[in-house]
């Protein structure tokens, strides 16, 4: 679960992600997989920044998350905005919904961090489950491109005046495992600076992988995609996203 520090700065850290362009492309998935949804959850939803930019393009969103503050960020940006959304604390490996959802998103890296083949079947089967029928669940993953070669045993840091950070990385080539150790220093009123830290891990998967696991899960029509694109995924495209449909 993601700690104190992490949620408090993670918009810091994702200022440069544009929310309302990438909710334009996941619509665009809705549309290519034959979908007008209505009911949309965001799971694994963190701070809401998907989930508030698809609520702006009309869809009636709810937000799930394993981490409470996570959550309490992404409920005071709706209240801000005047937004009613409701959000949840829930594992994304164990997923309810009070009435079927007509889509299921799962954004910025969730998939990654279910770490054992169970446990992102385990995602699949509670997604499907929480699908109306002919529903569908879209996701992206950080692909195992990067994962090994742009993040993997590489080092970052930047220093944005009240927050800095360092960021280094280990790549397990036999366990397919990223390790992230994150320590930030935040300043405090006093003009100190704190240092907290945190360790986080991503498993790399190919997507013919994960389509095969889909399948196994229930899911029909499953494509992939690469980069923000609708176009199929190339060998050194960093994200790759998916729809997958609930077949019945």
């Amino acid at each position: 679960m993601y700690g104190e520090t992490f949620a408090g700065v993670y918009d810091r850290l994702m200022g440069d992600v544009d929310y309302p362009a990438w909710a334009g492309l996941y619509a665009a998935l809705f549309r290519e997989a034959g979908l007008a949804p209505v009911r949309v959850m965001d799971c694994a939803c963190g701070t809401g920044g998907m989930t508030l930019a698809l609520s702006a393009l009309g869809y009636r969103m709810t937000g799930a998350d394993r981490s409470a503050r996570m959550l309490s960020v992404a409920a005071e940006k709706a209240r801000r905005r005047g937004i009613a959304i409701p959000f949840a604390l829930q594992d994304m490996r164990s997923i309810a919904a009070h009435r079927p959802m007509d889509a299921i998103v799962c954004a910025c890296d969730g998939v990654n961090y279910l770490l054992s083949d169970e446990d992102a079947r385990r995602f699949f089967v509670s997604a499907r489950d929480a699908l109306r029928p002919g529903g569908g669940l879209f996701f992206d993953v950080s692909s195992a491109y990067k994962l090994e070669h742009i993040l993997g045993n590489n080092c970052f840091g930047d220093d944005l005046d009240d927050l800095a950070f360092l960021w280094r990385n280990g790549y397990n080539t036999a366990r397919r495992i990223l390790t992230m150790d994150l320590t930030f220093f935040t300043r405090g009123a006093d003009g100190r600076y704190g240092a907290s830290r945190e360790t986080h891990a991503q498993r790399a998967r190919e997507a013919g992988e994960i389509a095969s696991m889909l399948e196994e899960c229930g899911y029909g029509g499953v494509r992939a995609f690469g980069g923000m694109s609708l176009d199929p995924p190339a060998p050194n495209d960093e994200r790759i996203h998916f729809i997958a449909l609930r077949e019945d």
